[in-house]
């Protein structure tokens, strides 16, 4: 179920349609309300398993907000090699990225909703996106940019690790659907400093992975339009998602490379909706994503302790 931000919360923040998708089909958005509900914040502490390989400790002492003196980029150079180390598994469903795989339906079925409704499309049309410029910041091998064209967005796609961007390129142009999306090795800051503006912008599973958070965000929604979206989507800095996310996803079920993700860099929702409306980007929903080990598929949520995706809307300039 998505989850409406209610004002009062948002004030103190401020105070402190079927899409197959590689074999898998997105679910049904008449499964979703189109009118969301208000949401309770909510925060788990769960007990870390014992079970596991010794993996890294949650840090102690004060949380990161993305604070800091202006840099020139938020790249981390270090978690660039880290994925372009592994870039050509991009496309391999049993592979390092398999959980963005099984993820990706439903983070396209958000996507997809949210989009529609803010910039009143159809949500059934085979091309609900048809027209508006998308670009996808972190694309990796372009799993998210290429049903993104297929719903007739115009995509740029870009990445800091060349091998991605040659990885996505090769597969994209396999497919008359997905020849036309624009990939570049590229930051989102040098995008801004060519004045490159977007209906809607992208960043999912990447701000955990740069230097300064804050930044990122303000990247982000300088590359917006006024009015326009933008979507974030990352992994909560919770004791659940340390045992999820971490412990168990790296160390246990190893569908990650140990070391992917690092507790202290992961971002929670209200620090994310800090940061975004620092950046003049005013967060109107969220989503948890939630894995189902039965059944092996991810769903909508109102459960944001572990993973989750806002949708915000770059406020309009003032005059």
């Amino acid at each position: 179920m998505l989850r409406r931000v209610p004002p009062s919360l948002r004030c103190a923040l401020l105070s402190s349609a079927s899409t197959h998708y590689g074999g898998a089909q997105i679910p049904n958005l008449s499964h979703y309300p189109s009118q969301t509900i208000l949401p309770q914040w909510r925060r788990h502490a769960s007990v870390a398993s014992s079970s596991a390989p010794p993996p890294p400790s949650p840090p102690r002492g004060p949380s990161r907000s993305g604070g800091g003196g202006r840099t020139v980029s938020s790249l981390n150079p270090a978690e660039v090699a880290k994925f372009a180390a592994i870039a050509e598994t991009w496309w391999d469903a049993d592979g390092p990225f398999k959980p963005l795989h099984l993820m990706n339906p439903t983070r396209l079925s958000f996507i997809r909703s949210t989009l529609c409704r803010h910039f009143r499309r159809d949500p059934y049309s085979s091309k609900p996106l048809e027209g508006l410029k998308v670009v996808d910041v972190g694309c990796g091998g372009g799993i998210l940019s290429e049903p993104l064209a297929r719903m007739g967005a115009t995509v740029t796609a870009i990445d800091a690790a060349d091998k991605n961007i040659k990885i996505a390129s090769i597969h994209a142009a396999s497919d008359p659907t997905t020849a036309s999306i624009e990939y570049c090795c590229t930051t989102a800051e040098a995008l801004v400093k060519e004045k490159r503006l977007f209906d809607a912008v992208i960043s999912l599973e990447v701000i955990e992975h740069v230097a300064n958070p804050l930044e990122f965000c303000e990247s982000l929604s300088a590359l917006t339009i006024p009015n326009g979206a933008t979507l974030v989507s990352t992994i909560n800095r919770s004791m659940r998602a340390y045992t999820t996310a971490i412990v168990a996803a790296e160390y246990i079920l190893r569908w990650l490379p140990r070391g992917t993700h690092e507790w202290s860099k992961l971002v929670t929702p209200e620090e994310l909706s800090l940061m975004l409306q620092k950046a003049a980007v005013s967060v109107e929903e969220m989503a948890g994503f939630v894995y189902n080990p039965l059944s092996g598929e991810w769903s909508l949520s109102d459960d944001i302790s572990v993973n989750y995706i806002a949708f915000g809307v770059k406020k309009s300039e003032t005059p």
